[in-house]
């Protein structure tokens, strides 16, 4: 899917200035453990399935549409996996945004893998032992999504006596 409305609406208002955008990365699993990956149009590599929460959507909500928009494949969202930042980003046309980095992990409901959307070449199952080079924040989606604890990951958590 295309840069949503409501950003290009921002957009017009504020120019290139950095935008503070919520983000989803999806990492979704089957019952045999593979991992499902879409290989990028916009610079070829392969990571989980991502995107932008839209204004009143809860976040979970955005990885099952993200995936499914990306992929074809249906998934039901079992935890949250962590919540961190990605560093600020300037796009080719000069726009400036940092996302509120949410990693959802997912389990594969039903459908069938398929390049879905205009955003991604290639749609595949890897076994999580057997990944390609995925970029560091994706890794780290995939790392956490398969923590055997389950539990949620929090980047730079201050102390109470911190906070």
């Amino acid at each position: 899917m295309p840069t949503p409305d409501f950003i290009l609406t921002l957009r017009d208002m504020i120019g290139v200035h950095p935008l503070w955008l919520p983000g989803v990365k999806a990492v979704v699993a089957d019952d045999a453990g593979r991992l499902l990956l879409v290989r990028r149009a916009d610079n070829g590599r392969w990571t989980v399935p991502a995107g932008i929460v839209e204004p009143g959507e809860e976040p979970a909500a955005t990885a099952v549409r993200e995936v499914f928009e990306e992929t074809g494949v249906h998934v039901s969202v079992t935890h949250l996996a962590g919540v961190g930042i990605t560093a600020p980003v300037v796009y080719p046309n000069g726009d400036q945004a940092q996302y509120l980095d949410v990693v959802m992990a997912c389990a594969f409901v039903a459908g069938q893998e398929r390049v879905n959307d205009d955003e991604n070449l290639e749609v595949a199952w890897f076994p999580a032992d057997a990944l390609p080079d995925l970029p560091p924040l994706h890794r780290r989606a995939v790392e956490w999504a398969l923590d055997p604890q389950r539990r949620a990951h929090f980047v730079g958590s201050p102390s109470v006596a911190e906070a």
